[in-house]
């Protein structure tokens, strides 16, 4: 029938809108910010950059590898690489950002930074609650303020967080065995160098 379409979809509107006066799960609006609705875990809004541990800027996990900044398609992330080294989470000495900032007025949200990112260290925040006077100092975030604990990002992406320090887990686990493993070679091939010359050595005798 001609208009069936249209006619379903008037029902499927005015029945949702008479739903809405009767249920409350039905209820598309809140009295905001009195009453929030809570943020879904896969909701997104600007990126984060994540640290472990107490000191922020001693457990950033940012390398400064810059590749967030140069696949960044609007250009918003700025990002200066330190001249000395400290260590990472396993260990090992990596240069760390003495500079990392994020023009959150021209940022996206499309997440790229976070997909390319071979350290776990940045991810999207759910804060949008990001209002100030000033428009243009004001949305240009530092790496102080784009700085957030391992246990906020927990909180805001339980299962992802948890996928993700698995795996950390596990990649330091292989080098610390990978270590464990060449320490245990390096030793023996100590103790076989130190064995050979006393096998090698003559039996004392008097002529």
């Amino acid at each position: 029938m001609l208009g069936e379409g249209i006619l379903k979809g008037l029902a499927e509107t005015a029945k949702n809108f008479a739903g809405s006066y009767f249920s409350k799960e039905r209820l598309t609006t809140v009295q905001y910010p009195e009453e929030r609705i809570p943020q879904i875990e896969n909701s997104r809004v600007f990126p984060f950059l994540v640290y472990d541990g107490e000191d922020w800027q001693a457990g950033l996990r940012c390398v400064a590898c810059q590749i967030c900044e140069k696949e960044c398609p609007p250009k918003c992330i700025y990002i200066e690489k330190s001249e000395d080294k400290k260590p990472d989470y396993v260990g090992k000495p990596q240069h760390y950002p003495s500079r990392f900032d994020i023009d959150v007025s021209v940022c996206m949200s499309c997440q790229i930074c976070v997909e390319v990112c071979p350290f776990e260290a940045i991810k999207m925040d759910t804060e949008f609650e990001l209002a100030t006077t000033d428009r243009f100092g004001g949305l240009l975030h530092d790496r102080k303020q784009l700085a957030k604990s391992n246990e906020y990002y927990h909180r805001i992406h339980p299962t992802e967080a948890a996928e993700v320090d698995a795996r950390l887990a596990e990649e330091k686990a292989k080098v610390e065995a990978k270590a464990k493993a060449a320490a245990e070679a390096a030793a023996a091939k100590a103790a076989a160098a130190a064995a050979k010359p006393a096998a090698a050595k003559p039996a004392g005798g008097g002529e």
